[in-house]
């Protein structure tokens, strides 16, 4: 039996889904209307790429782009290799101290992580890594949500296939390559959209770890049109270099949020 919402429940989540995406409507639209129009109220809406135009001759955003691609590629690629190799361990090995070892793992999820900045710039500054892409990404090879996701999705792997396989003879790395990773892909791809996207937003360790322009990434890029000038900030420029930095992530998560949605569901510590 279908219940019925009541219309005003219905009013109040649309009116909470408009303020929710209010912000990125107003971002789109100033970013495609004149400088000028960019803080004035107005139903008008004279198109123009020139705000576009601008942001790429004012800065080297394809540089920047470069740059954020090697750290999140690079980051992802160690990440998938140390996450999977943890997460069966957790999984499917018994060991002395496992319990510990989730529970210092839960720990390091509710710890903020801006709590780590001034050692892990120790470490790097004494390793000769400050100003340098490897110094962003070292920081993030490992990462305790992904071993918490794939450790519930090896887990749901059904033992009958598990020892079918080792009755025929497969090691454990034909197992993890042949059997759990491709039983575990919808835990796969959530894991990688939020290394990606948390990767691709960061700011605050990038600004401290790089010094040199042309190592940028491209949220340090946004700061060049976030600053005031003369008349205020340039919320025309700032809006159009904001959609080139997220455009990318609303279409990765447009083409995986069924997998995305469906690992968080099913996923769970056990």
């Amino acid at each position: 039996m279908k219940t019925k919402m009541n219309p005003v429940k219905y009013m109040l989540l649309a009116v909470l889904c408009f303020l929710w995406a209010f912000p990125l409507i107003w971002a789109i639209i100033t970013a495609f209307r004149p400088a000028s129009m960019a803080t004035k109220f107005s139903f008008e809406w004279h198109f123009t790429l020139e705000n576009i135009r601008q942001v790429f001759n004012a800065a080297p955003f394809l540089q920047y782009g470069v740059n954020t691609l090697i750290v999140v590629v690079g980051i992802l690629a160690v990440q998938l290799f140390t996450v999977t190799l943890g997460a069966y361990a957790l999984a499917r090995i018994n060991f002395a101290g496992k319990k510990l070892v989730m529970a210092l793992i839960m720990m390091q999820i509710i710890i903020p992580a801006d709590i780590l900045i001034l050692p892990n710039y120790q470490t790097l500054k004494a390793a000769g890594l400050i100003d340098s892409r490897l110094g962003i990404m070292v920081p993030y090879f490992a990462s305790s949500m992904g071993l918490l996701l794939l450790r519930q999705a090896f887990k749901n792997v059904p033992n009958a296939i598990v020892d079918a396989a080792r009755i025929d003879g497969a090691t454990i790395l034909q197992t993890l390559k042949y059997i759990f990773i491709p039983c575990s892909k919808a835990a796969y791809v959530s894991f990688a959209i939020c290394s990606i996207s948390t990767h691709w937003n960061n700011f605050l360790w990038p600004m401290i770890v790089i010094n040199s322009p042309e190592k940028r990434p491209l949220t340090m890029g946004l700061v060049l049109f976030a600053k005031a000038n003369e008349s205020g900030p340039m919320w025309a420029l700032v809006t159009s270099a904001t959609l080139l930095v997220m455009f990318p992530l609303l279409i990765m998560f447009c083409v995986f949020q069924k997998q995305f949605v469906s690992s968080f569901v099913t996923s769970g510590i056990k």
